[in-house]
């Protein structure tokens, strides 16, 4: 019951509030101040101390009155104004306008930002593309040249990787062992083929695929198997 008394109480004043503000119902109010129909409910069931400062401000505007009559005559109780923070605003000359240049200069930082995003993607592909140039001008004719000749040494295509394996040095990028190399079991860095035996940590594994890491990050762990136990003569 104290709900609803509230209630119709405020929808008294606020009807109150916009007809001396020239608008003629709710909708019309939400469109001209950007207050949604949920933040007005809020006002209207006793809830301004959960409202945005900003939304308390736009009313307060629309409706032509000075913030401190919106808390007066919306909120009854002081207490929950002071827990909220609310009760400051009237000892505060605040303005609307000065929100909008708040967000204004944020919306510029945020377009410069993207565009220094967008301008460093660019350097970035472009230093990529510089450091990968010797492999992208011989690859495709190496791969032609290896498809028309199998008999073709694959040593001799090794040095036209070298720009890849430089690259990922720039970019901290680090293996994890070598293809071949046998080395104690590491679960946290090892990945048992699938079909293998179980092993445990310290046991010798042989490293199938190499695995890779990013500064401290792990991308991808080593694949590795079993090695074969001699049975005991």
């Amino acid at each position: 019951m104290k709900q609803s008394t509230t209630y119709q109480a405020n929808y008294q004043n606020l009807l109150q509030l916009m007809q001396r503000a020239q608008i003629s119902n709710f909708s019309q109010l939400t469109k001209i101040s950007g207050v949604s129909q949920w933040q007005l409910n809020r006002l209207l069931v006793g809830l301004l101390p959960k409202m945005t400062i900003e939304n308390l401000l736009r009313l307060s505007k629309v409706l032509k009155v000075p913030i401190e009559q919106l808390l007066s005559e919306f909120c009854k109780d002081q207490s929950l104004l002071d827990s909220s923070g609310l009760s400051q605003l009237e000892t505060q000359d605040i303005d609307l306008s000065d929100l909008e240049k708040v967000r204004q200069e944020y919306q510029q930082l945020q377009q410069q930002l993207n565009e220094q995003k967008e301008i460093l993607e660019k350097d970035f592909q472009k230093s990529s593309l510089e450091a990968l140039e010797s492999w992208l001008l011989q690859w495709p004719t190496a791969a032609m040249i290896a498809h028309k000749n199998p008999q073709l040494s694959a040593v001799k295509l090794l040095p036209l990787v070298k720009p890849i394996i430089e690259l990922l040095k720039q970019w901290n990028v680090e293996t994890i062992a070598v293809a071949g190399e046998k080395v104690p079991y590491d679960p946290l860095c090892h990945q048992l083929l699938e079909g293998s035996d179980y092993v445990e940590p310290g046991e010798t594994v042989i490293i199938r695929y190499i695995g890779y890491r990013h500064g401290e990050n792990l991308l991808y762990k080593a694949k590795v198997s079993p090695v074969k136990k001699i049975p005991a003569s």
